[in-house]
């Protein structure tokens, strides 16, 4: 790890999701995108790598005074139809199936489940 980057958790990676959902979100991503357990706090996140990517996860209840948010992640994967395949396996709910798109990708989405009030976009770029 380079002095510049001393400051940063486990060395590399500056801005990072933070993403908060259900108890099972780690192990669901774990399955779906083959992501790697880097730390674990009780009481606290989750860090996971997903190739080259490191994420926080915030597993459980929203605290009572926070309203649920919107948003999504962004993962390239090897094989969209695949991972895709295996999310709506483990329980997600589809926003769009897996379909090439003009710009050179080949897309699908995903909500994890309903409570996390965010989903994933998988993209291949070709």
């Amino acid at each position: 790890m380079s002095s510049a980057m001393s400051h940063v958790h486990k060395g590399f990676g500056v801005v990072r999701p933070y993403l908060h959902g259900p108890a099972d979100l780690p192990a669901f991503l774990q399955k779906t995108f083959n992501a790697v357990e880097l730390e674990r706090n009780e009481d606290g996140p989750t860090l996971l790598q997903i190739g080259d990517s490191l994420l926080w996860i915030e597993a459980g209840d929203l605290p009572p005074h926070v309203s649920p948010w919107v948003g999504s992640i962004y993962v390239y994967v090897e094989d969209v139809d695949t991972v895709y395949g295996r999310a709506i396996q483990l329980g997600a709910k589809s926003i769009s199936p897996p379909e090439d798109k003009p710009y050179n990708e080949r897309q699908a989405g995903f909500v994890v489940r309903a409570v996390t009030h965010g989903g994933s976009r998988l993209t291949r770029y070709a």
